[in-house]
């Protein structure tokens, strides 16, 4: 998988911590962590939203004070991400055209990346295969049809 990129320093200290903090590496906790620690509010308040002892994300504390328009839509796709987690009643706040309209589509497509990585790898094999199958193609052409004009000059 290609180098994940951060927003700040801060995130990726958080992405970091959080990581070793749970001992954990797989793609759910990789692009969680990943996703809250892209604005500030989200990793000041982690531990209202993740509870670390079970290991798992607490819906129940989505709706706190503290929480802007922006950090609603971090931690609506860090949930969605974790477990497919949609809150009812706000269904139509999870989709693409509401989540990405922020600040953070950049980051929010890295941590779907992230989550997802197995179907990005695979991609890229094919984009990688498809390459060599075009320059193997090309390559047949050119010595064919080098091959065709030394054996027509050869008959003249």
């Amino acid at each position: 998988m290609e180098t994940i990129k951060f927003n700040s320093e801060a995130h990726e200290l958080f992405y970091k911590e959080m990581l070793a903090r749970t001992n954990q590496t797989d793609v759910y906790y990789k692009a969680f962590f990943y996703c809250m620690g892209i604005c500030e509010t989200t990793r000041k308040h982690i531990e209202d939203l993740f509870d670390f002892k079970e290991g798992g994300i607490m819906p129940e504390h989505l709706h706190q004070p503290y929480q802007t328009g922006t950090s609603y839509k971090v931690t609506r796709m860090a949930y969605n991400l974790w477990n497919g987690y949609v809150e009812e009643g706000t269904e139509s706040l999870t989709t693409p055209s509401s989540l990405f309209a922020c600040e953070y589509a950049a980051e929010f497509h890295q941590a779907i990346k992230i989550r997802f990585s197995e179907y990005y790898r695979e991609r890229d094999f094919e984009k990688s295969s498809l390459r060599k199958q075009i320059k193997d193609l090309t390559e047949k052409n050119v010595i064919e049809s080098t091959n065709a004009k030394e054996h027509s000059e050869i008959e003249r």
